[in-house]
């Protein structure tokens, strides 16, 4: 490769893993560093004698707007790696980032998300993974040279003497062991038992965690067990003020193995590594792996060549988008088991969004109206957030949302025992954005469906919130065996205590229960009810989701709610996942999907649905939200995305516009 075909790399922050990667670069095939950012004084002396021949750039927004930087490598601390992993999208550059990538598979997959969108590369640099070494191992392994692997022990550790205020202690820079060093035994536990698996990945469906928290409030040494399905079970250990031996043992069936100091390979700048072959007998045999190169150079040519490539992380034979996100969903829970939380992921320091920037509608991507009785202009979607757990994963969607014009938020006593409630509330504080947002609060589910239940219920979510009011509310459930009027005057009390500041009804109510409710409400001269929360999707639902759920698809329920002036707030509005993949006249194995769903109807609506959004560029799970957005009758959809780029791809289906013969068309099957 000419000089001018080369990479042209950036690197940002030259710290010491900026001088490992800058010295790998200088080995590579593929490669070249044009230019060092830094935020200090670029004029300080030995910068220019650590990287000879780099062009010394003031601040990193200076290295996204070269012209002559066609890939950033990210080496600042762990915290700003997905700030400047999106920023550099954003400008166009691809990106290597150092691990870990991210603080949590949440930052992980949003950096994933707006690579994506810009049609950038984006790597995670376990510079391991790609030595000759590692390869070697795994021929062995698929070779069944120690027969089917059982166990896998690993360490990666180090005594680093205590400093106030080394990146390592510092619990603001989410320094600690798991972060720094504990991805490597993480991610070869989970290679090695992949091996055979498709893609050669599997996640573990237990981790247990224990260690050590230090004064400063980080992970000074800590230990996890990682089960895998296939059996496979995995001791990881790391550490950074503890030294460990460093060396990986696979026990299979027919033998082991054993390697020392595997995360440097034959080391840093060469060598030779020798791979240590016990057969069952105990019989070694020493496997010797030669290579002169510097350990950081085979990452700089895997990145380099998937650039050129032109297919970015499909491209690249490292640490996929896949794995990276199964690396740190490991971390996560490892941190969690041993209650590991960095200030910095708290609501009161991550006051703005992902890239530092303050919160703000910046496109009106989500539909605006007005949703009577409620004050405020409201989206026409609602975002839900059940499957969400922590404040960081729920922060970076919620702020997607807001910005992208939503502000309808939903939520349930009963949600995650309260862990939903907390999350909104959290959020709303963070942002300072109560007076902009609605929010949606459900109570009384059954076997808990009384009128006494839902001042109590109500007490207690709003203190999860810590606000004084919601704007919509609703019966989470109905108790035909209470007289109906005895909860529409429990409602109608907080609405007059202000507590419920819109309108108020129910969810999976019948139209006869409704009708009752609406009746004694004008009647008694109490708060009408005028919103109704039952399933509507393009799919009908055939049995119900969970028990007691009721849908409000067909032609009775539309004539129904226009007459009646209801507005449904359609949950599972895109039918959980039947409009994807999953779903299918041959895929039987979500047992609830195919009963909740398969029916002939549902089929040739997705058939339908699949063709026009050929014909539209979309996918057919779009369509069906599109569906529900162009009823001619009041409807709002809810939505539960599992991720960032879920919420965006539901998103997109806001721009679809379809019209009235479409809608019929994907109902009926029948053309004007």
């Amino acid at each position: 490769m000419t000089d001018t075909d080369r990479i042209r790399w950036g690197i940002l922050g030259p710290g010491r893993i900026a001088g490992d990667f800058f010295a790998g670069v200088a080995q590579s095939r593929t490669g070249r560093v044009e230019a060092i950012a830094t935020r200090n004084n670029p004029d300080r002396p030995g910068l220019a004698e650590r990287f000879p021949g780099a062009r010394i750039l003031r601040g990193y927004d200076a290295l996204l707007a070269d012209k002559d930087i066609d890939a950033v490598y990210i080496s600042t601390p762990h915290p700003t790696h997905a700030e400047w992993a999106i920023k550099a999208a954003k400008a166009g550059k691809h990106v290597l980032c150092e691990k870990p990538i991210g603080l949590s598979a949440a930052e992980a997959e949003a950096m994933q998300t707006a690579a994506r969108a810009a049609g950038t590369f984006l790597g995670e640099a376990y510079m391991y993974r790609l030595h000759p070494l590692t390869l070697r191992l795994i021929e062995l392994l698929k070779e069944k040279a120690i027969g089917d692997v059982r166990m896998v022990k690993s360490s990666f550790g180090f005594a680093k003497p205590f400093e106030e205020g080394h990146r390592l202690f510092a619990n603001d820079l989410a320094g600690g062991g798991i972060l720094d060093v504990g991805g490597y035994p993480v991610s070869m536990a989970r290679l090695i038992a992949g091996i055979g698996q498709p893609n050669g990945l599997i996640e573990p469906d237990q981790v247990f965690g224990v260690g050590h928290l230090g004064s400063t409030g980080v992970d000074e040494w800590s230990v996890a067990i990682l089960r895998f399905p296939n059996g496979v079970v995995a001791e990881v250990a790391c550490s950074v003020s503890l030294a460990q031996d460093n060396v990986l043992r696979i026990f299979g069936t027919a033998g082991s193995i054993e390697i020392d100091h595997f995360w440097f390979a034959a080391g840093k700048q060469g060598g030779t590594a020798v791979i240590r072959l016990f057969d069952a007998a105990g019989k070694r045999r020493d496997i010797a792996v030669e290579e002169p190169r510097h350990v950081y150079s085979f990452e700089v040519d895997a990145a380099g060549e998937a650039i050129k490539a032109g297919r970015g992380e499909f491209a690249y034979p490292g640490m996929t988008a896949a794995d990276t996100l199964g690396n740190l969903k490991v971390m996560d829970k490892w941190r969690a088991s041993i209650g590991l939380e960095y200030a910095l992921e708290t609501p009161a320091i991550r006051t703005r969004t992902l890239t530092g920037e303050t919160l703000r509608r910046r496109d009106q991507i989500v539909p605006r109206g007005r949703i009577p009785g409620v004050e405020k202009e409201s989206s026409m979607l609602a975002l839900g957030m059940m499957l969400f757990s922590t404040f960081p994963g729920a922060a970076i969607v919620l702020d997607e949302f807001f910005e992208a014009g939503g502000n309808l938020i939903d939520s349930a006593f009963q949600y995650g025992g309260g862990t939903q409630d907390r999350l909104i509330g959290e959020w709303v504080r963070s942002r300072g954005v109560r007076s902009e947002v609605v929010i949606i609060e459900k109570g009384a589910h059954s076997p808990l469906c009384y009128p006494d239940v839902i001042a109590k219920q109500l007490t207690t979510s709003l203190e999860r919130m810590q606000t004084d009011y919601v704007d919509v509310y609703f019966m989470h459930r109905d108790n035909p065996d209470i007289p109906v009027g005895e909860f529409i005057d429990a409602m109608d009390a907080e609405v007059r205590a202000g507590r419920i500041r819109g309108p108020i009804g129910g969810s999976n109510w019948t139209r006869e229960r409704m009708d009752q409710a609406i009746d004694y409400a004008e009647r008694t001269g109490k708060t009408r009810p005028s919103i109704l929360s039952n399933n509507f999707s393009l799919a009908e639902m055939v049995d119900p989701v969970w028990p007691g759920c009721i849908a409000s698809s067909n032609t009775v329920w539309k004539n129904w709610l226009k007459a009646r002036k209801v507005v449904n707030f359609a949950w599972s509005s895109q039918a959980r996942g039947f409009f994807t993949d999953r779903a299918g006249r041959d895929k039987l194995s979500d047992r609830d999907l195919v009963r909740a769903w398969y029916s002939e109807l549902n089929f040739q609506r997705k058939a339908r649905a699949e063709e026009l959004g050929l014909r539209l560029g979309k996918d057919p799970i779009q369509i069906a939200l599109a569906y529900v957005l162009h009823q001619p009758w009041p409807v709002i959809p809810l939505i539960g995305p599992a991720s960032l780029a879920e919420l965006r791809h539901s998103l997109a289906a806001s721009a679809i516009r379809l019209s009235p013969e479409e809608v019929r068309w994907l109902e009926t099957g029948e053309r004007a």
